[in-house]
């Protein structure tokens, strides 16, 4: 298993995708993960420390982990097939639940568990590239994207 560390979410041009980006720990390589609206917002309302009014999914999944007393022990990125990322939650138990990358992602950041890819992962899907100070543009359009959107758009 390699160590990855949570870069951020960016916004993809031109198609405004929102691309998950982990770097391994001990490494040059970039995972890429494309990814909806709703997961980047999800995951960017947890690494910006935002709390929503109403808890939001990835929020109530935490607090009823902590409920339960279940402790997750790590994330994991666990294959790749045709292109779709696979992610296993890992619990300190031993029990593994299938997960999209995105939904782990997002309760990793919550409970700061370890983000961790296999090798077979890294190999296939790892970009070799200087992860560098964040893009002024991109940052931009990702925080107009969030001023847009607000807690209502998340009721059914």
């Amino acid at each position: 298993m390699h160590d990855l560390e949570f870069i951020g979410v960016r916004m993809e041009m031109p198609s405004n995708t929102p691309i998950v980006l982990l770097k391994e720990v001990d490494g040059a390589r970039v995972i890429p993960i494309w990814i909806g609206a709703v997961e980047a917002t999800a995951i960017a309302y947890a690494q910006q420390g935002v709390v929503p009014p109403r808890p939001l999914t990835h929020d109530l999944m935490k607090d009823i982990l902590v409920a339960v007393g279940a402790t997750l022990a790590e994330v994991r990125i666990a294959a790749l097939t045709d292109g779709v990322f696979y992610a296993t939650l890992v619990f300190a138990d031993g029990v593994e639940v299938s997960a999209r990358p995105s939904d782990a992602v997002a309760l990793a950041l919550r409970l700061e568990v370890p983000i961790r890819a296999t090798p077979e992962v890294l190999e296939e899907a790892g970009v070799e590239m200087p992860v560098e100070e964040e893009d002024e543009d991109e940052v931009e359009q990702f925080r107009a994207f969030l001023d847009e959107i607000s807690p209502e758009d998340f009721q059914e």
